[in-house]
């Protein structure tokens, strides 16, 4: 489940920049070669820009990639490591459902209000705050998940698998999983090879 919703999250996130480096370009041409603007791509980059971001922030959550100090947490005990990994996960936890009770304020403010950006467009805050406010959401709901998951494991007694899943990405994990990575585009670069050279 959470790698589906890491997958749905990194497409969107893709999705959202190519779409706003398109009317970049767009925006440049039209400037270019007609003294045009759309008037808006700035604003689109700031919406684009706070989005992107809490959806990052789930994506890095589920694939352990949040910056951790480690320089220690090798020479631990199993237990410490594991008490160290289930403060870790609680305390993003909290800190994420914090951002989504600050979120929900501002967005009972914004309907409150009627609020709308100070630019050309105009455009009624509640579109961009709302799509900010479910990706944080989001965020929230996995990092809960994931307490809940470490918590499960937890009383399994199984420290080693529990370390495995919630401690930091060693650099023998992060060099396995680049070299898988690499290892996958080679393949798909082979087989796409292969089916050129059958339609030539």
């Amino acid at each position: 489940m959470l790698k589906r919703l890491d997958n749905i999250t990194n497409i969107i996130f893709g999705g959202i920049f190519l779409l706003l480096s398109l009317l970049i370009v767009l925006e440049t041409l039209l400037r270019k070669f007609f003294n045009l603007s759309l008037q808006g791509i700035d604003e689109l980059s700031g919406y684009a820009l706070a989005l992107g971001a809490c959806l990052a922030f789930s994506s890095a959550l589920i694939g352990r990639s949040h910056m951790r100090i480690d320089l220690l947490y090798s020479k631990y005990p199993t237990w410490l490591r594991s008490l160290f990994n289930l403060l870790s996960i609680i305390s993003l936890s909290l800190f994420a459902c914090f951002l989504f009770y600050v979120s929900w304020q501002i967005i009972q403010e914004t309907q409150e209000y009627g609020s709308t950006a100070p630019t050309a467009w105009s455009t009624p805050l509640i579109w961009p705050q709302g799509a900010w406010f479910a990706a944080l959401a989001l965020f929230s709901l996995i990092s809960l998940l994931l307490v809940g998951k470490a918590i499960l494991l937890l009383f399994t007694k199984d420290l080693q698998q529990f370390n495995q899943q919630f401690g930091p990405k060693g650099v023998l994990e992060e060099v396995a999983q680049e070299m898988d990575d690499f290892n996958s585009r080679s393949q798909n670069d082979i087989k796409a090879s292969s089916l050129l050279g059958e339609k030539a």
